[in-house]
């Protein structure tokens, strides 16, 4: 099964845009087609974005679908800080993927991860995985 790491555009472009490639994403982590790995703080960092004003979201629904993120995924504690991103927090996703020596690392924003890959994990955007998994 494939392992991914979704960065935060991933799933803030699934939840405010349904039907969209990142949704479709989201949608396979959360039929468990595809293996989702997650922290606590990766998950507290969705919320604090999802929440956010200006995207309009019913807390109630956003609540139920990082609970159903929650459950789908396969948390776990990394055993070391990383300082290789220049957004300082974009390491945490990277933290993530090498304790779980995830496949994919799926971003929307990949300047902020400037090389291809991380020990082993590939840094894709979801049009590229999305292509790797024939979506």
């Amino acid at each position: 099964m494939v392992t991914v790491v979704f960065d935060t555009n991933v799933v803030v472009s699934a939840a405010v845009k349904p039907g969209s490639l990142p949704a479709a994403l989201v949608a396979l982590a959360m039929a468990k087609k595809v293996k989702l790995y997650l922290t606590s703080v990766i998950l507290e960092e969705y919320a604090d974005v999802l929440t956010r004003p200006k995207f309009d979201l019913d807390p109630a629904a956003v609540e139920a679908f990082l609970r159903d993120l929650r459950k789908a995924a396969t948390s776990v504690r990394p055993s070391r800080r990383l300082a290789r991103t220049p957004d300082e927090p974009d390491n945490r996703f990277l933290e993530c993927a090498a304790a779980t020596s995830a496949d994919y690392l799926v971003t929307g924003n990949k300047k902020h991860f400037p090389f291809p890959e991380f020990e082993g994990t590939k840094i894709v955007s979801p049009a590229e995985i999305a292509h790797l998994l024939s979506l």
